[in-house]
């Protein structure tokens, strides 16, 4: 995979495309990173990549002409288009299917804007998806490309050192996921649950299982609406549900 960022500030992702997983994914070549400075791609003197909006109104708009040049300079292959993601408020939820659905490209171009926003021909004619990784807004769009970078890269065949971790994570499932223990099996008079040390490798598979339903129950219901459940499954989520409710006030 391939993945270009066009940014103002490519200095921020130094040390993050440089270390951790995305550093050893890049190493062993299973992803090109590259932060592009989309500055250089202005076609006037000054190299200004924002001007004031048309109509009136405070801050500064990122015009189209360089943020197009750019990208049309790092389309390689001009019978395949890459996609093109936009960062912005406005953009769709990012979510763990979507990390899944971008890890199957070959090639992505993500667009970090500062100043009051973009011009709206770059949604229009350029952009193919807009995300958003929070009801909230920041300075601009690198923190959150660096997030949605990380969430897809891990996904890519070779780069966990457990091909099943990304598997079972949460969001994977369409659930959170279930409680993880280590050594020692004693640790100031918390105890690992039996059985996890049991050896019953059936048993632990159910547990686990339980484990995430009750997990997601308590703390995010809302996704249990579209999980794939059996019918044994949700009965055993509504009775649950019932014990958390407690007894009627009489």
């Amino acid at each position: 995979m391939k993945i270009d960022v066009l940014t103002l500030f490519p200095e921020m992702f130094e040390g993050v495309f440089g270390a951790s997983i995305l550093g050893k994914a890049r190493d062993k070549g299973i992803v090109a990173l590259e932060a592009v400075n989309f500055r250089e791609y202005a076609n006037n003197k000054h190299n200004t990549v924002d001007d004031y909006p048309y109509g009136g109104g405070g801050g500064m708009v990122l015009k189209p002409d360089p943020v197009f040049a750019a990208v049309e300079a790092l389309q390689v292959d001009e019978a395949v288009r890459p996609r093109v993601i936009l960062m912005c408020p406005q953009g769709a939820s990012f979510t763990q299917r979507k990390a899944e659905e971008l890890a199957k490209e070959q090639h992505l171009v993500f667009i970090c804007g500062h100043y009051e926003g973009y011009d709206e021909r770059i949604r229009e004619h350029l952009v193919t998806d807009e995300l958003s990784i929070g009801d909230y807004v920041l300075t601009g769009g690198e923190i959150p490309a660096m997030a949605v970078i990380d969430s897809i890269v891990r996904l890519l065949p070779g780069v966990l050192g457990n091909e099943t971790s990304a598997v079972t994570d949460s969001y994977s499932t369409g659930l959170l996921e279930h409680p993880h223990y280590t050594r020692p099996a004693e640790f100031r008079g918390w105890t690992v649950p039996d059985v996890l040390i049991s050896g019953h490798h059936a048993n632990i598979e159910v547990w686990r299982r339980e484990q995430s339903l009750l997990r997601t129950l308590k703390r995010r219901p809302d996704l249990l609406e579209q999980a794939e459940l059996s019918g044994k499954e949700r009965k055993w989520i509504a009775e649950q549900a019932k014990r958390f409710e407690g007894p009627a006030e009489g």
